[in-house]
């Protein structure tokens, strides 16, 4: 089974050279620091930053340079800083290629909820409506199931939604999967240890396997 730390290595497999990228709050930002040398992207953060690089060592951090999760980021060379309305600009132009976020639940649809559980506290859906609404291709970095051991792949969400028939990808602590463009959990790998039979009993909404199905390869 995946830690974070693997997740955000496999996602970083997905990156395509060129893209402009937004990663959400969580597992997404680790992203940054995992993206392959010969890939040349730009991380774009709705706080005003274009151009994010890997997460500085501790003798290079500035405190006001930070990304839209409050963490300390650092700049690639030709960065541009801007404010918050300019980056929903490029959100809602469709100038992003990829967004990487979390949720607490994906549907067989693609549907996601990340943003509220209903009677606890939560700071706010942030950017995360524009940008599931605007970005060309959406992966989601989560855990495969709760606290609890439910699923969190589901057939319908049952938390409030954040974007329909939105997701493309989701890579969680046992699986890489893709959303099909008629319904379903297609799986594409299995995490490392872990069987297709652990996923299959793990899945709440409609998997479909075909063939023998391939372990990540994360280094």
């Amino acid at each position: 089974m995946l830690d974070k730390i693997g997740i955000a290595k496999r996602i970083a497999q997905e990156v395509q050279d060129g893209s402009y990228i937004n990663l959400g709050i969580g597992i997404p930002t680790l992203v940054a620091n995992y993206i392959p040398e010969n890939i040349d992207v730009i991380l774009q953060s709705e706080n005003g930053l274009l151009g994010i690089g890997p997460f500085p060592q501790d003798e290079a951090v500035d405190a006001d340079l930070i990304n839209a999760g409050k963490q300390t980021v650092s700049m690639q060379d030709g960065s541009a800083l801007f404010n918050s309305a300019e980056s929903f600009a490029m959100i809602r132009g469709g100038h992003v290629h990829l967004t990487i976020l979390g949720a607490m639940e994906v549907s067989e649809n693609g549907d996601i909820s990340n943003w509220k559980i209903p009677g606890k506290m939560v700071k706010g859906m942030g950017g995360a409506m524009d940008l599931v609404a605007s970005a060309e291709n959406i992966i989601v970095a989560m855990q495969h199931k709760s606290r609890s051991g439910a699923s969190k792949l589901l057939s319908k969400c049952t938390l409030p939604i954040t974007g329909i028939n939105c997701v493309k990808k989701i890579v969680t602590d046992m699986a890489v999967l893709d959303v099909l463009p008629e319904g379903g959990f297609k799986l594409i790998e299995r995490a490392p240890g872990i069987s297709v039979e652990e996923i299959k009993a793990s899945t709440a909404g409609r998997l479909v396997v075909e063939g023998e199905v391939p372990e990540m390869k994360l280094d």
